[in-house]
């Protein structure tokens, strides 16, 4: 898939980029998951952040590490332990290397947002 104008804004050259190189790439390979994940969904920047699926899944870069936030509207109590964070209609996982992509499961908690998470307005 070939990036957006606004990724390429978002995440320039090392030289300009307001990302350190680490997080540069985890927001990539996270990105790279999500639409080999879910082929058909949209990409766009909403809250300064990156969204896809129409706003259930986010990516942002905090310090150290990103997010993938999900929606959580809808979402059963039980699914909703999954994530961190206290918000009311959107929680996080926090990712500090490309390795934890894998072991947290995140292609399967972006299928299950996807399929069963409300939109977020």
């Amino acid at each position: 898939t070939a990036l957006l104008p606004c990724f390429a804004t978002l995440i320039p050259a090392p030289a300009t980029t307001k990302q350190k190189p680490k997080e540069r790439e985890l927001l990539k390979k996270a990105r790279t998951l999500i639409l080999n994940t879910i082929p058909e969904c949209d990409e766009f920047i909403q809250w300064g952040v990156l969204c896809y699926s129409r706003g259930k899944i986010y990516l942002a870069a905090i310090k150290d590490k990103i997010h993938v936030g999900f929606s959580i509207i809808g979402l059963p109590k039980e699914d909703i332990k999954i994530f961190e964070g206290s918000g009311k209609t959107a929680r996080h996982i926090k990712i500090y290397s490309e390795k934890e992509l894998e072991e947290k499961n995140i292609a399967k908690l972006i299928k299950m947002v996807n399929n069963k998470a409300g939109i977020p307005k």
